[in-house]
């Protein structure tokens, strides 16, 4: 698979061509809701993350090591790292503000692959079903405000969800880049009921089809966040699975292909939301060395290991961390 790439420093091939720009995520979550009556799947805790008991000063300090671990590993390889600023302090305080834009849930800035994704040379901001994220795209809009002038690319907008029949309509349209995977030309976004919809869906590839995309929609099974918690792409021809997580099995365009599967277990302890550097590089987290690990060194990929588990606990891992601006091996 190929893909002409333009000549700017925005533009993303591929989920495994070479990563040489991306951003890299803050850790910050300010919540103000009861996690005993948030929706069954709307935010996977991992089996053995972060107890209630932990001690919270520690948490955040290893927190932000795994972010730092992660982007040492980054620049190892040569990829410039981006970071989003902090949330300020208006942003916090709209967080809590009952009849606002977060319903009083909160405000986050813990993972940086959802509030945006680039496709192409389309930096695209998507639009939250859950009400908390949905101040997360600012502490990055600056970077894309930036990027889009400097290199003279489009920066568009999924337009905001209906709430005409509460904040927390179904209606949307609902788009979350951790649904995104670019393969060229073809473009597989992700549903499950708790994030992206058909009408995000319907949007994207409405504004992508004159670019020449084919946007492909990936039924998950109710219980599965995100797309990237199901389906990692680690080369052409060559995926990390879970099949127990896709509602109607992997779409015609990929069946072919080799498949190290996973169970829907280690899924929902984002097994699966690893990164690849390249097509030959690949990080994931030092708990599954002895499973994904082993598969992809046995094809021949080299893998880098951090510990990640305050990460997980939050419901994602090393690509929701992450949003790369440059993706190409062109």
């Amino acid at each position: 698979m190929t893909t002409k790439s333009e000549k700017n420093n925005v533009y993303v091939e591929s989920e495994f061509a070479t990563l040489k720009r991306v951003v890299l995520t803050q850790s910050e979550a300010f919540m103000h809701f009861n996690f005993d009556d948030f929706p069954e799947g709307d935010m996977p805790m991992p089996e053995g993350g972060m107890s209630m008991n932990t001690d919270p000063v520690e948490a955040q300090k290893k927190w932000e090591k795994e972010r730092e671990d992660l982007k040492k590993i980054l620049e190892k390889y040569g990829v410039e790292v981006q970071r989003p600023r902090l949330l300020n302090e208006k942003e916090k305080q709209l967080g809590a503000v009952k009849d606002g834009i977060t319903g009083g849930e909160g405000v986050t800035n813990f993972f940086v692959r959802d509030p945006f994704f680039t496709i192409g040379n389309h930096l695209i901001e998507g639009s939250f079903k859950s009400a908390y994220r949905r101040l997360e795209v600012l502490p990055v809009r600056s970077i894309l405000d930036k990027e889009a002038a400097q290199n003279n690319v489009p920066h568009v907008a999924v337009p905001q969800p209906d709430v005409s029949k509460g904040i927390n309509s179904a209606a949307g349209p609902y788009l979350e880049g951790g649904d995104i995977l670019v393969y060229g030309k073809t473009v597989f976004v992700g549903n499950s009921g708790l994030a992206s919809n058909k009408a995000g869906i319907d949007w994207l590839r409405n504004y992508l089809t004159p670019s020449g995309y084919k946007v492909v929609e990936v039924k998950l099974e109710p219980g599965t966040l995100h797309l990237d918690c199901a389906i990692s792409f680690v080369r052409d021809g060559l995926m990390i699975v879970s099949m127990d997580s896709l509602a109607n099995g992997l779409p015609e365009e990929l069946k072919n292909w080799d498949k190290i599967e996973v169970s829907y277990k280690d899924a929902q302890d984002l097994a699966v939301n690893g990164l690849p550097i390249s097509s030959k590089v690949y990080v994931t987290d030092i708990a599954f060395k002895n499973t994904i690990g082993k598969e992809l060194e046995k094809r021949g990929i080299k893998v880098e290991y951090v510990d990640y588990e305050i990460s997980r606990s939050f419901g994602g891992a090393f690509r929701c961390s992450t949003q790369p601006l440059l993706r190409t091996d062109s």
